[in-house]
């Protein structure tokens, strides 16, 4: 496991890679305490690809990814990755993508367990009722992204436990 810390609006992000393909973006609470493997080349690509993204010029990442998770997860983070840049849908949105129309909380679920946050958009996805809900960064880091983004948000200003 390869690992770099990079400096973002966010706070600092701890990025990690394995077998040439990252895997997991970890919110400043979430660092593991892995030391710094700063020549892992998908660190650099990731990291150059972020600060594009936190500088407002890059809307889609272009980056080898290797999320870790169940089946049903590894589909849910696959549909994430097709929302546009700036755009909302809900999990029951996700969850009609999947044709499982009557999975929406288990479409919550895997969105709440998604290891590669801002790469694989989870942030763009808001509860039925128009209202932004969980993250696990944090609904004020979600709020700051889709700002970043210029998501429309009249009406979803009320950030929702």
């Amino acid at each position: 496991m390869n690992s770099c810390t990079m400096d973002s609006p966010l706070g600092p992000l701890q990025l990690l890679s394995d077998s040439g393909a990252l895997w997991a973006i970890h919110f400043p609470e979430q660092h593991n305490g892995a030391p710094d493997t700063p020549d892992d080349s998908v660190l650099q690509r990731a990291r150059y690809q972020l600060q594009e993204y936190f500088a407002g010029t890059r809307r889609h990442f272009d980056l080898p990814l290797a999320p870790r998770g169940s089946p049903f997860q590894q589909q849910v983070w696959q549909v994430l990755q097709s929302i546009p840049y700036g755009e909302l849908r809900s999990y029951r949105d996700i969850a009609l993508a999947l044709r499982r129309p009557t999975a929406s909380r288990a479409v919550g679920a895997a969105n709440g367990r998604n290891p590669l946050p801002i790469v694989i958009p989870c942030h763009r996805v808001i509860g039925s009722n128009g209202q932004l809900t969980g993250y696990a960064g944090g609904l004020d880091l979600k709020h700051t992204l889709l700002c970043l983004e210029g998501a429309q948000l009249q009406g979803r200003l009320e950030i929702q436990p």
